[in-house]
C-alpha cells in the first residue's frame, strides 16, 4: 500500500467536471499502485481513516490521476476543500458486485437486461451505485423500477436521470 499527503482541491470550470472535490494522485505514486498504466483502474484503501473500495482514477492526461472525492467520503473525513488528507492506496482486483436486486428485476424484462449487459462496467456501476445508494426501500423500488424502464428502451443512466427528474 502507497501512503502519501495532498490536499481537497475543487475544480471552478472544467466540463463535466466542474464542482467536483477530488484529490491528485500524482504519475509518481500511481505507477507504485500499478506500474505503466494510463487508463483508469480502480482502487482501495484509506482517506485519513476512512475506508475506500472500488475507487477510480481517472487519468488526466499528464501522468497524474484524480480521485473524485463524493458526498460520502468528505463527510467520512469531515474534511472540506483546501484540507490536508492522509491517502493509502493499493490497486483493488475485487470484482464489483452489481445490485442483487436489479439484477433479479432486471430478468424480468429481457430486452432491458441484454441492453444492461452491453453496457461496459463502469457504466454498469452508475446504476448499481445509484439504487444501493439509498436506504428507504420505497426510494430504491423506485429507482429500480426507472432504471429497468430505461434501459428496456436502450437509454443510458444520463438519459434515464433526465428523462425522470423532476418527475414523480
Amino acid at each position: 500500500m502507497v501512503t502519501f499527503n495532498t490536499n481537497l482541491q475543487k475544480f471552478e470550470k472544467q466540463g463535466e467536471k466542474t464542482g467536483w472535490t477530488y484529490i491528485v494522485v500524482p504519475a509518481t505514486i500511481a505507477n507504485q499502485i500499478k506500474p505503466n498504466t494510463r487508463t483508469t483502474y480502480r482502487v482501495r484503501g484509506k482517506l485519513d481513516n476512512y475506508p475506500i473500495k472500488q475507487v477510480a482514477l481517472l487519468p488526466m492526461g499528464d501522468g497524474d490521476y484524480i480521485i473524485p472525492i463524493n458526498d460520502a467520503m468528505r463527510k467520512g473525513i469531515r474534511k472540506e476543500e483546501g484540507a490536508s488528507v492522509e491517502v493509502s492506496l493499493e490497486i483493488d482486483t475485487d470484482e464489483f458486485k452489481i445490485s442483487e436486486d436489479l439484477l433479479v428485476c432486471l430478468e424480468d424484462e429481457p430486452k432491458a437486461l441484454e441492453f444492461f449487459n452491453s453496457l461496459p462496467p463502469g457504466h454498469q456501476r452508475y446504476f448499481s451505485n445509484w439504487i444501493e445508494g439509498v436506504k428507504s426501500i420505497e426510494i430504491k423500488s423506485k429507482r429500480i423500477s426507472q432504471a429497468v424502464w430505461g434501459l428496456s428502451k436502450g437509454m443510458d443512466f444520463g438519459a434515464i436521470i433526465r428523462h425522470f427528474k423532476g418527475k414523480i
